[in-house]
């Protein structure tokens, strides 16, 4: 006997320590199933069947469990059954006879209707004058326990019942695991590996479980081969019937500030802080930071020395540019920031509108919009402001979503503000302008200069 005590102590050990479980969960998946099988086998109708398994010495004891409740709830539930079976009887009777049926009675005696009146469980409760019977002294609400006598064995069948039990609780008990971990990692990075494709899903092997990526959070162009090892942003666990349905994304812009957070100390201390971020997945993102000490450069500190930070985001988000700029409580010169590497002569602000009008050079043109109007677009994601591009001849660039860019004529009596800001670093110097009201995205458009854009250095000395 206490060798067998010591291997189910084994054994249950053992299962903790694979599934990552309790040994307080596996001793309650064993009581549930010896109490299965005891009930299969051994059990009687109206019994409440409750095994306590002690797992240090490999014993079990049976108990028939119920609560001690009044005399008076007994007998209105069997008052109530009686006068329903007798109504039935009644409603089959006149039916032979070709009557009208009765209707069957739903109602106890007294005042107590149905819906206030609960109905004594013979299977969970006893009444007061039999639990006394019992237990000397037994008061309503007391827990009757009565120990069974258990069986030598069990039989063959409720064996395997006990087994199927204990296989299913354990599974249950897994999931419920999987699911409070991976519920408290919502809106982390974690690292996995690629699986397999299902479709258009991909698979990603988090070592415990298996989460998905739904096409509508893959980075387009982005290609996922089996064993490829990535960070991952969790966006959702859900719970479903076949156990926690975990979610994970490349594309959420969440990721980027996780990113920043792991890579950058002066962020993940809280000295440097992301305002906010506009990302294109695949193609370009934007990032505003903001810092309130003087001696430290938010800049700076994300690019790293020689870009050796960004580079290392770069390279994790495949390749994806990132334009960091410097956050600025003035709307105007956030604008100016965030249409950088363009220089931008003015900005004038529509409050009511929630709309910025950007004067650039005919030269600059390009550069502000970007290529089919991304520059503009993400600077209008992160800055709140729907953003139109003006060249210095007055001439506004409004762009469709797929359309070529079009030039249409700015109202001349409207006020501009002129902010000089040649280079995004003289910004500070700008006139202050009405505050901020942040608005929804619009597309801008692509500009009609034939000059490419140049190319963004990302790194900084």
């Amino acid at each position: 006997m206490k060798t067998s005590a010591n291997e189910i102590l084994e054994a249950a050990k053992a299962i903790c320590e694979e599934k990552k479980i309790s040994l307080e969960s596996v001793i309650e998946t064993i009581e549930a199933a010896l109490a299965v099988a005891y009930r299969k086998d051994f059990g009687e109708k109206n019994q409440n069947i409750k095994v306590e398994f002690n797992i240090q010495d490999g014993t079990a004891r049976v108990f028939d469990v119920k609560t001690v409740v009044s005399d008076e709830k007994k007998e209105l539930t069997e008052q109530l059954q009686a006068e329903k079976q007798v109504a039935l009887e009644a409603a089959a009777a006149a039916a032979a006879a070709g009557a009208e049926p009765v209707a069957p009675v739903d109602e106890p005696a007294g005042d107590t209707t149905e819906e206030e009146f609960e109905r004594y469980n013979a299977k969970t409760e006893i009444s007061l004058s039999e639990a006394q019977e019992i237990q000397k002294g037994a008061v309503e609400g007391d827990v009757i326990k009565t120990e069974l006598q258990p069986p030598a064995a069990y039989g063959r069948m409720a064996a395997q019942t006990a087994k199927q039990v204990i296989i299913q609780r354990l599974r249950e008990a897994e999931r419920d695991m999987i699911f409070r971990e991976f519920k408290d990692k919502e809106g982390e990075v974690i690292n996995g590996t690629v699986q397999r494709m299902e479709g258009r899903i991909v698979l990603v092997d988090l070592g415990q479980t298996t989460a998905i990526i739904p096409p509508s959070e893959q980075v387009p162009h982005e290609r996922y081969t089996p064993g490829q090892r990535l960070k991952f942003f969790v966006v959702a666990v859900n719970t479903t019937p076949k156990g926690p349905e975990i979610i994970l994304s490349r594309a959420h812009p969440e990721m980027v500030r996780k990113l920043f957070t792991l890579e950058v100390p002066e962020i993940g201390n809280g000295s440097v802080e992301i305002k906010s971020i506009a990302r294109e997945a695949g193609s370009r993102t934007k990032i505003a930071v903001f810092t309130d000490q003087k001696n430290i450069d938010p800049v700076g500190s994300c690019v790293g020395q020689r870009g050796s930070r960004v580079q290392t985001i770069i390279s994790e988000i495949g390749g994806e540019k990132i334009d960091i700029i410097e956050w600025d409580e003035d709307s105007v010169k956030f604008i100016i920031n965030a249409l950088s590497p363009a220089k931008v002569l003015s900005v004038k602000l529509n409050d009511q509108e929630k709309t910025a009008i950007a004067e650039v050079k005919e030269d600059q043109l390009s550069l502000a919009i970007g290529k089919s109007g991304q520059n503009v677009r993400l600077s209008a994601k992160l800055t709140g402001w729907k953003i139109d591009i003006v060249s210095e001849s007055g001439e506004k660039v409004s762009e469709g979503s797929h359309k070529k860019a079009t030039v249409a004529p700015v109202d001349a009596d409207a006020p501009v503000a002129a902010t000089p800001a040649a280079d995004p670093a003289a910004a500070p110097d700008a006139p202050p302008e009405t505050p901020a009201v942040p608005s929804a995205d619009t597309p801008a458009p692509e500009a009609p200069a034939e000059t490419p854009a140049a190319p963004v250095d990302q790194s900084k000395e």
